[in-house]
């Protein structure tokens, strides 16, 4: 038996669930083939390379899925491909994903802009309009010195310090927007002003620019009388979101994209693609072995970084059936896997990893799905158990949102894309829901 604490320990931080993977890294395991043949490079890479005109793109899955690792892959694809791409996570620094505004991702599309293409374009344009609008907005980047005296350096570091008081004080966020709010549509003319120079001087040979942001899909819904914040947002806002001169993309919370308005979001940023789940079973409940040896790849890929030698199945975990009920109860979602494995090395003091403490680590995740169902929402469940669809619905939007109900697709005989959904399996062992089960027979 191995009982090594280094190995334990590396392992352990191997699985670490909320560090997306950057491209070209060994870890990384495609699985188009499972998700039903989702691929960001073909669709909204492709899009971007073909357009003649700017494309602004909207990129969506259950939170947790793989989109920032997708999205790092199609930033090293486009920059093969002569394109400058600016990347950046928005709820890192910039936004407060629980009170997230539009003129929030404006002014951190704006920062990281300037952070990254400062050296090559002038500034100037965007740091008069900050000149312009100082005295109102000194006090809210709370810096006693006058605009004109700074170097700049300077200049540029108070976009951070707005966008930095805007997700981390919140008593300051409402007056921050209060006063940008009526001067977003000159934001937008300079900011392009000092992109338009950018382009002329991109460097590597590069000849369009992109932005991607990421993380928007983990803004909080927040229902403000018949409309919500993400309508706000991505509906309500979408020309300015387009407005800034170079190719975009915004990932968006998946109920968005189940709402009624998302033939309006069709008609506004086009076919939007959606990250589904690796299917682990088909929608009878049989197991699907692509999709599970897919699952089980990706665990593989991990351990094989830190102890190539020991095999998966009897040295890492105790036998093949632990093994694949960690990965069925992942439900394809592949930071419920990482969590899953990660929680299960945590419980154990030596290798193998037991079937008790893998059966631990379920218990303890399917606890917190059990506290994020509403007592009313057990019979929702239960229905779409049985029926695989959803309902265009509030109800179901939000266990969307909170990934108590996941998405699958997979093409049929003909080619056809077939999609389906179900519970996430954690839920199938939870007391409410058996009940809820036994009232609809």
């Amino acid at each position: 038996m191995v009982n090594h604490t280094d190995l334990l320990t590396n392992l352990y931080n191997a699985f670490n669930p909320f560090e997306p993977l950057p491209a070209g890294d060994p870890k990384y395991v495609d699985c188009q083939q499972v998700r039903g043949d989702a691929d960001i490079l073909n669709e909204l890479g492709n899009r971007m390379r073909l357009a003649n005109n700017n494309t602004c793109q909207l990129y969506s899955g259950h939170r947790g899925g793989g989109k920032s690792t997708e999205l790092l892959r199609l930033k090293q694809y486009l920059e093969n491909r002569q394109f400058y791409v600016v990347y950046f996570a928005a709820d890192e620094e910039d936004i407060d994903s629980e009170d997230a505004q539009y003129t929030d991702i404006l002014l951190a599309c704006t920062r990281h802009l300037l952070k990254d293409l400062q050296k090559i374009a002038n500034p100037r344009p965007v740091l008069n309009w900050l000149k312009d609008c100082w005295v109102e907005l000194k006090d809210l980047a709370q810096t006693p010195i006058e605009f004109e005296s700074m170097e700049v350096e300077a200049q540029l570091s108070q976009f951070a310090k707005l966008t930095a008081n805007l997700r981390a004080v919140p008593e300051l966020r409402q007056q921050i927007r209060k006063k940008i709010n009526p001067r977003t549509v000159t934001l937008i003319k300079v900011l392009n002003e000092f992109l338009a120079d950018a382009k002329k001087h991109l460097p590597n040979g590069s000849t369009q620019l992109a932005i991607i942001v990421d993380n928007l899909d983990r803004m909080v819904l927040v229902k403000d009388g018949d409309n919500t914040n993400h309508e706000e947002v991505f509906l309500d806002r979408s020309e300015q979101l387009k407005a800034l001169d170079c190719h975009l993309i915004y990932t968006v919370p998946i109920s968005m994209l189940y709402s009624k308005r998302a033939t309006d979001i069709r008609d506004i940023y086009g076919q939007c693609l959606i990250l589904p789940m690796i299917m682990v079973k088909t929608h009878k409940g049989d197991i699907y072995e692509p999709g599970l040896k897919k699952v089980k790849e990706v665990i593989s890929k991990r351990v094989r970084q830190i102890a190539p030698e020991l095999s998966l199945e009897k040295e890492i975990f105790d036998n093949p059936q632990t093994l694949e009920r960690l990965c069925l109860m992942s439900g394809g979602h592949v930071r419920n896997l990482l969590l899953l494995t990660h929680d299960a090395i945590g419980r154990s003091e030596e290798l193998p990893i037991s079937e008790k403490a893998v059966r631990r680590a379920v218990t303890q995740a399917r606890d917190d799905y059990r506290r994020a169902v509403e007592n009313h929402q057990w019979c929702l469940l239960a229905e779409v158990s049985c029926s695989k669809r959803i309902i265009n619905d509030d109800q179901y939007r939000s266990l969307m949102y909170n990934r108590c109900l996941l998405e699958y697709r997979y093409l049929d005989d003909e080619g056809e894309m077939q999609r389906w959904y179900d519970i996430h399996p954690l839920i199938q062992g939870i007391t409410e829901f058996k009940e809820a089960v036994a009232k609809l027979s």
